[in-house]
């Protein structure tokens, strides 16, 4: 079994038990370290730090159990962060009504990206509410145009 599978194994066995969601799960390098970065959150998208540390060291405790990783590293559990991707469709269609960052693939009405409210998300497409100087605007995006989009923001 990979390694990252397994300790994603690990991690969901913990999460699941506090009613919370593995993000992402990815090994880092910080000079000589090597970092396990688990990234977790609830299922409304937000987390908190003691959460991060209660979750952290049950997950340690875990892995120290199992043992399977040779080598010395450090466990990073955190919140995938409030710029957070969303990578699948219905990670879209649950962030309907948020502040979003659309990067288009081909520019639409002479823009190459949009930030506003997600307002829709049906059929394979988005519909956005942006605002251009003080009027609000809306425009219809089409799922496969759409190169990412992620959370944003607003200031």
């Amino acid at each position: 079994m990979e390694q990252i599978k397994r300790i994603e194994e690990i991690a969901n066995s913990v999460l699941e038990a506090q009613n919370l969601i593995l993000y992402e799960t990815c090994w880092r390098k910080e000079g000589s370290m090597k970092i396990l970065q688990i990234a977790i959150m609830r299922h409304d998208g937000t987390m908190d730090i003691d959460t991060c540390s209660q979750i952290s060291e049950a997950i340690s405790a875990k892995l120290d159990e199992e043992d399977f990783i040779p080598y010395e590293y450090f466990l990073e559990v955190c919140s995938p962060g409030a710029e957070r991707e969303l990578r699948t469709w219905e990670e879209v269609v649950d962030a309907v009504g948020e502040y979003v960052y659309v990067k288009l693939k081909n520019p639409t009405a002479g823009m190459d990206g949009v930030k506003g409210t997600l307002i829709h998300a049906q059929d394979g497409s988005l519909q956005m509410e942006y605002m251009v100087k003080a009027v609000k605007k809306k425009m219809d995006i089409a799922y496969d145009n759409v190169a990412n989009i992620r959370l944003s923001v607003k200031i």
